[in-house]
Formats: C-alpha cells, sequence, structure tokens
C-alpha cells in the first residue's frame, strides 16, 4: 500500500501543475482565443465537418433517399479498376493541370513584375483582373464568340480568309481541340487572382533591399529578380501555387460552358465533372463523395509538397 501511494502522489502533484499552467496560460491568452473563436467555428462547420462526413459517406451505398449503407472499400475498387469513365477524368484533370497550372503561375509573375515596372499600375492591374471578376460560364461564353465553329467565328474567319484551313474547325465538338479551348479560357482567368497577390508581393518589397544589392554587385533587373525579389516573395509565391495548384483540378464550369455535360467522347470530362454527374445528376452520394476524397487527397498531397518547396525552414 506504501508503494502505491507514493506513486499516486507525484502522479497527482503532476497533474496539478498541469492544471495550474493551464490555468496560467489561459488567463494570459484568453483573449486571443475568444477572437479566434468565430474563425474555428465556421472553419469546423464548412470545412472538416464536410470533409469528414464525405470521408465517412464514400465507404457507403447512399442515394440520399434511403439510410446510407456500409460497403467498405467498394466504391473505391469500382473508381479505379471499373470506370474508365473516371480514369478518363484523371488523365484529362492532370493534363489541365499539369499546363495550365505552371503556365498560369509563371505567366501571373511574368505580368505583375512587368507592370510593376509601369507608372500606369492601377490600369494595367485593372485590365488584368478583371476577367477572374466573371464566372467561368460567362466568360467561356464570350471567348466562343472567337471559337465558334462556323466561318463566322473570329478565328475561323481569320484562318479561312488566310488560307491557313479549307473548312471551319469545330472548336467545341471536335475532341482533338475542346481541351485545348478549356486550356486556353482557362489560362485567361488564371491570370486575375494570381496576378493581383504576385503584384502587392511586389511593391512589399522593402527597397532598401534594391540598394544593398546594387552596392553588393546586383547589376540588372533580371538578377535582382534572381536574388532579391523571389526570396522577399516566398509568402506570395506560396499563396499563388496554392491558387493554382486548387484552381487547375477545381476546373468544371469552363468544360461545361464549351464542351457541355458530358463532353464529345469525354475530352473533357474531369474529376469535378465526374463528381457533379454522380451526385446532382445521379444521386449516388457515397459514389460521388469517393471521387471528392480522391481530389481531396491529390489536392492536399501537392500543396504539402509545394509548402515543402517554398517554405522556409522557420515558417
Amino acid at each position: 500500500m506504501t508503494n502505491v501511494k507514493a506513486i499516486e502522489k507525484p502522479n497527482t502533484a503532476q497533474n496539478g501543475d498541469r492544471m495550474a499552467q493551464f490555468k496560467r496560460f489561459w488567463r494570459k491568452n484568453w483573449i486571443g482565443y475568444v477572437f479566434l473563436a468565430p474563425f474555428l467555428i465556421l472553419f469546423t462547420i464548412f470545412i472538416v465537418a464536410p470533409v469528414i462526413t464525405a470521408i465517412g459517406l464514400s465507404f457507403t451505398d447512399y442515394n440520399m433517399m434511403q439510410t446510407p449503407h456500409f460497403v467498405g472499400f467498394n466504391n473505391y475498387k469500382l473508381l479505379f479498376l471499373d470506370d474508365k469513365v473516371f480514369i478518363t477524368a484523371i488523365s484529362n484533370t492532370l493534363t489541365f493541370a499539369i499546363i495550365t497550372g505552371p503556365a498560369g503561375y509563371l505567366l501571373s509573375f511574368f505580368a505583375a513584375w512587368v507592370i510593376n515596372q509601369l507608372k500606369a499600375k492601377r490600369f494595367f492591374a485593372l485590365a488584368f483582373y478583371a476577367p477572374s471578376i466573371t464566372s467561368g460560364v460567362a466568360m467561356s461564353t464570350v471567348w466562343m464568340v472567337a471559337f465558334s465553329g462556323d466561318r463566322l467565328g473570329y478565328i475561323n474567319d481569320f484562318l479561312l480568309n488566310h488560307g491557313f484551313i479549307d473548312e471551319p474547325i469545330l472548336w467545341n465538338t471536335d475532341p482533338k481541340y475542346i481541351m485545348f479551348v478549356v486550356m486556353f479560357i482557362q489560362l485567361w482567368m488564371s491570370m486575375g487572382n494570381g496576378f493581383l497577390v504576385f503584384l502587392a508581393g511586389l511593391q512589399n518589397v522593402d527597397r532598401s533591399m534594391y540598394e544593398a544589392g546594387a552596392i553588393d554587385g546586383v547589376k540588372n533587373k533580371f538578377q535582382e529578380l534572381w536574388y532579391i525579389t523571389l526570396p522577399a516573395m516566398k509568402p506570395q509565391l506560396l499563396f499563388g501555387a496554392i491558387n493554382s495548384i486548387t484552381g487547375a483540378f477545381a476546373v468544371f464550369d469552363i468544360a461545361v460552358a464549351v464542351a457541355g455535360m458530358p463532353s464529345p467522347n469525354y475530352a473533357a470530362h474531369t474529376i469535378v465533372a465526374h463528381l457533379y454527374d454522380y451526385a446532382f445528376i445521379r444521386f449516388q452520394m457515397g459514389y460521388a463523395s469517393a471521387v471528392a476524397v480522391v481530389l481531396f487527397l491529390i489536392t492536399f498531397i501537392l500543396g504539402r509538397i509545394v509548402m515543402r518547396v517554398l517554405s522556409s525552414r522557420d515558417e
């Protein structure tokens, strides 16, 4: 009994010390947590809870009318082994993301860097940001005037009049050209948000760093960009990279506006389009949740890789 009491006393003392430390910590920081509470509550309700719900439903057969029925990994087996359309959607989405993600990222930064050298920054900033304000459907409708599949389309009219083609190209019905049109419109729209973030980052770089660089031997704008600007803009570069990844993998409305749902020969069928098909057309919520989980894992893993590359060790 003596040994048991001897063991229990230190544990009780440690628990008391931890409780006292927690009380001191809470008295010191409770105001900060009160201000943080609204964000945590909303983040939990609208982000954490839906993700957990989707993961749970992905292991069920659920059609919104009946009680979910647990089926284990059956939905995932069907996705990767039997659903050829989903494999096509993954291929299309990866192709789209590999091209438009880095291209939009680099073009946005280059445009922001060039415009930051100009005097009329505000005018050009508005011109580049305006496309991102409109919806993908509206912007696709505007561009389809140029990509119209008849002779009246601007691009077809130019190509026919200059002898490059003999007959109009069916831009939004021919599987060979559909993805090109979707990529072009997405690149045009992606210039907005990323461009604005990069422009803000460029304007916040401490000017004294450029003066110090000139003293240390930096000779031109490109050396300034490589040795001073890019290291000073890591937070903005990281934010822009995450936006590019999520935007590239979330493409849906532009593809539907250009080629319809489903697109001819599934040429522009993406993961989000596959999710929408099973969730809101077929109402197979369990299967759609499995698609959502796969998309979440892809974007999460790529996001972590980008954060590892662009984040500093002390961040």
